[in-house]
């Protein structure tokens, strides 16, 4: 295994800069994320890091040795694209044992290395199949073995499970997160999904526009973004965004640009946001999870009418008109509201976010 080491990396096409100043440590036996929309760069640091494309500036380091020059076959990094490119021709066994015998092992070698990596894979009764024979999440386990079976010092991974439907992406999310915990691999993986992001990352690294935003754990991600993109981009359903502005009177308290709301916050809260920007204007984010709702007004809660209902199963959204805003809230499934409703929300003051207006900067 390595550790893999990304240090000023820029990367341009023409007039188009796709990673800007990069740098980012991905620690042995290490699975990070690259999250990000499409553009973003995740694939770009990915083939840089593969060796596939070439840095304008900086460098890639692996155990501390650079190795920017040196071609994708002397890197020993196993990649796995987002289409299988598999060899229609071959057996699933015939493709995984591909490498090995490109390396002209033993045939007994290669059968117990194959098997192995098949059951570990759960696929050992579809080694005779061929890929036209196999459904995408077959086809996926065995690319992936294709690729375990060369023992590589990390695993790049190019939205892999992007191509399977919604069932399998959720069994294969399981399946790699398994995978890594036994073979103990660095894995460096890149998708535009939160939810897979969330689900496998011991950490994740949030790009937008070939910028690196934030480097963190799923937790300390979602709990503390550190600008709006970051609380934005992560969470399903997105945190909610409301301009306001600060007012003393009567207490510390935000109010609406519109004056249709104030929340009162703690002091602590005031200190620092008056301290950061004065008097000016804001912008406050609060998760739907963090907002509740009553049939009656309560001390500090705001008025709205419930304008869209969305049953998910498992929790409702609402989506809840104030003043000239709009939150959505998640609720019990239970829920029994209509549309048109009056309720009043009440935010959770210890869990809001207030961001700077001008550089989106969490205050």
């Amino acid at each position: 295994m390595a550790e893999l080491a990304i240090h000023n990396l820029t990367k341009r096409f023409g007039k188009v800069t796709a990673v800007r100043d990069m740098n980012l440590t991905i620690a042995d036996r290490e699975f990070l994320v690259l999250l990000g929309p499409s553009g973003a760069g995740k694939t770009t640091t990915l083939r840089c890091v593969a060796g596939v494309e070439k840095p304008d500036v900086g460098d890639i380091r692996f155990d501390g040795q650079a190795v920017t020059t040196v071609s994708p076959a002397e890197r020993d990094i196993a990649f796995v694209f987002q289409t299988y490119a598999l060899y229609p021709r071959k057996t699933a066994f015939e493709n995984i044992a591909f490498p090995l015998e490109a390396r002209r092992l033993a045939p007994t070698e290669i059968e117990h290395t194959v098997r192995e990596v098949a059951k570990k894979l759960r696929i050992e009764h579809l080694l005779q199949r061929r890929p036209g024979q196999l459904s995408g999440g077959e086809q996926q386990r065995v690319a992936l073995g294709r690729a375990m079976v060369r023992k590589p010092r990390a695993f790049l991974m190019d939205e892999p499970l992007t191509n399977l439907d919604f069932k399998l992406r959720v069994e294969m999310r399981g399946e790699l997160k398994r995978i890594h915990f036994e073979l103990k691999t660095t894995l460096l993986y890149v998708t535009n999904d939160q939810t897979e992001a969330m689900s496998l990352a011991d950490r994740i690294a949030v790009l937008n526009s070939g910028v690196l935003q934030q480097v963190d754990t799923p937790e300390a991600i979602y709990e503390r973004p550190v600008n709006q993109f970051v609380a934005a981009f992560v969470g399903n359903p997105r945190m909610n965004f409301l301009e306001c502005g600060l007012r003393a009177d009567g207490g510390p308290q935000l109010i609406a640009t519109d004056g249709s709301w104030s929340l009162p916050i703690p002091g602590e809260l005031w200190d620092r946001v008056h301290t950061t920007i004065g008097g000016g204007r804001l912008i406050l984010g609060v998760r739907p999870e963090d907002i509740a709702l009553s049939a009656e007004p309560l001390p500090s809660s705001i008025p709205g009418k419930i304008y869209v209902i969305e049953p998910l199963g498992d929790r409702t959204i609402i989506d809840l008109a104030i003043g000239g805003a709009q939150v959505r809230v998640r609720v019990p499934p239970t829920s029994t509201d209509v549309l048109g409703a009056q309720l009043w929300c009440s935010f959770d003051t210890q869990r809001i976010h207030l961001f700077h207006p001008e550089t989106g900067q969490r205050i």
